[in-house]
């Protein structure tokens, strides 16, 4: 039986916005009656166009903010503790905002590794195993976060994730503006350090085709509910909802220029809300 390390029942979340000029506060419906199960080892696609609530649940899967109504547990193992980082870690998509630009490659790894706990000398081991797991060249130890291409600056960034062994990993539109050789080079990176080190991984892709070829399942967001969850084959050979067979027809640019239009169109339910994040 697959283990569950979270589990959402019935989560809803909303945020309070300040209406300045009327002195009055407004109530934003973000997510609707969440109900999800992730598993240990499993990689889980999340898709849905921009503003369905994607950076919002994971943000909640993190910690990072909290459910207005509804339940959040977390396993024991993986749950945050005092004085530790903390073992669920997300790459954002703007990853040079976790690089010091203009402190060096070694020592932001290695500065991570001892967070870990890691004894004093296994630290270059544990640096090491690293940057063999990632693909990453020696020669980019003594760069600073400045001196790095954008695949570069990405590999060392998940590094120093990895560095306090997190137990999640989430990833924000790891794919964009990549090339596509350097999006499958990432997608094996990624493959591999879910078997290697056992890690589950939550990623947010707008590219369907690569959470195509990465994930165990997938979750269909709109309008800040989940209208399909299914493992990977069942939702890219015969999805359920119209939603989500919107959205591959969109990937493979199928749609007539007729259907897009109706999709869009205001009297259709279905719409997503671009307001929400």
């Amino acid at each position: 039986m697959k283990k569950v390390i979270i589990q959402l029942r019935d989560v809803f979340y909303s945020t309070s916005q300040e209406n300045l000029r009327f002195g009055a506060n407004d109530s934003a419906d973000i997510l609707f009656d969440i109900s999800l199960k992730i598993y240990k080892k499993e990689i889980l696609g999340i898709c849905g166009e921009s503003g369905g609530g994607k950076t919002t649940l994971i943000k909640l899967l993190a910690g990072i903010i909290k459910p207005v109504n509804g339940d959040m547990k977390v396993d024991h193992n993986i749950a945050a503790k005092n004085n530790s980082p903390s073992k669920i870690q997300i790459l954002f998509q703007n990853n040079a905002d976790l690089l010091n630009p203009y402190r060096k490659v070694k020592t932001v790894i290695t500065e991570a590794v001892k967070l870990s706990k890691a004894k004093k000398e296994s630290v270059e081991k544990e640096k090491e195993k690293l940057f063999h797991m990632l693909g990453i060249q020696s020669d980019l130890e003594n760069r600073r976060g400045n001196q790095l291409s954008g695949g570069e600056r990405q590999k060392v960034a998940l590094a120093r994730l990895l560095a306090v062994k997190p137990r999640v990993l989430i990833l924000d539109e790891p794919f964009s503006a990549q090339d596509v050789i350097s999006q499958l080079n990432f997608l094996k990176v990624l493959k591999r350090i879910n078997e290697e080190l056992e890690l589950t991984i939550i990623c947010i892709s707008h590219d369907l085709n690569m959470l195509k070829k990465l994930a165990h399942r997938v979750i269909v967001l709109q309008n800040g509910r989940i209208v399909e969850s299914a493992d990977t084959s069942k939702i890219f050979n015969s999805p359920d909802h119209p939603y989500t067979k919107f959205l591959l027809r969109a990937e493979d640019y199928s749609l007539t220029e007729d259907e897009i239009q109706s999709y869009n169109s205001e009297d259709n339910p279905q719409k997503p809300d671009q307001s929400k994040g």
